[in-house]
């Protein structure tokens, strides 16, 4: 996929095309990491917007498994980077969301982002660029209590970079923990993503 940049702005700078857009927090755009290489033609949008083996292969793992634990009756799983928008001008991207089935399909299935806060959302790393943000935990921290704000039960982030896992419920302690821990996702259903790749011959 190739991209036009846009016409320079009376300032002089560059506008950043929509596609280098991640996220967007109350009109701020959060852009994919290395956009500018993306600018300056070192890299492909495909490059900066596609995932690790590791972060796919962990994404697909957890999803495989919810799916054979959740009450499909309940519960609706969505993946691939599934928008949630809750105020004008205001969306995250979620590697895994939890949904209210019926809550869900009231507001309609369409091609809109879904407006539904989730039950549940389960993010494993981050295509966001966080040089603004000084480091991944500020970004992490933000969006995670971002989503909690907008009605999200519970943010579970898992990261590849240092094996840790942070739990975050509104109202209670968040807390960091590692990846052979065992953590509650929703209704008594417990995961431990360790044991997972384990399971699949991956040690980690």
């Amino acid at each position: 996929m190739s991209l036009e940049v846009k016409e320079k702005t009376k300032k002089g700078r560059k506008r950043v095309p929509r596609e280098l857009i991640y996220e967007m927090r109350y009109g701020s755009p959060i852009y994919y990491r290395d956009y500018d290489k993306v600018l300056s033609g070192e890299k492909t949008l495909e490059e900066v917007m596609g995932s690790s083996k590791l972060q796919a292969f962990i994404i697909a793992l957890i999803i495989r498994y919810l799916s054979s634990k959740l009450d499909r009756n309940k519960y609706l799983i969505l993946t691939n980077e599934a928008g949630f928008q809750w105020a004008p001008r205001t969306w995250r991207n979620l590697d895994i969301a939890i949904f209210n089935k019926n809550k869900l399909l009231k507001e309609g299935i369409n091609d809109k982002y879904a407006k539904t806060p989730p039950e549940v959302v389960i993010e494993v790393d981050s295509k966001a660029d966080l040089r603004k943000y000084g480091d991944f935990m500020n970004y992490s921290r933000e969006k995670t209590q971002d989503l909690l704000n907008a009605g999200v039960k519970k943010v579970i982030w898992y990261t590849t970079f240092d094996k840790k896992v942070m739990v975050a419920e509104k109202g209670k302690r968040w807390f960091i923990t590692d990846w052979n821990d065992t953590i509650d996702i929703i209704d008594d259903i417990k995961l431990n993503l360790d044991e997972l790749l384990k399971a699949e011959g991956i040690k980690e």
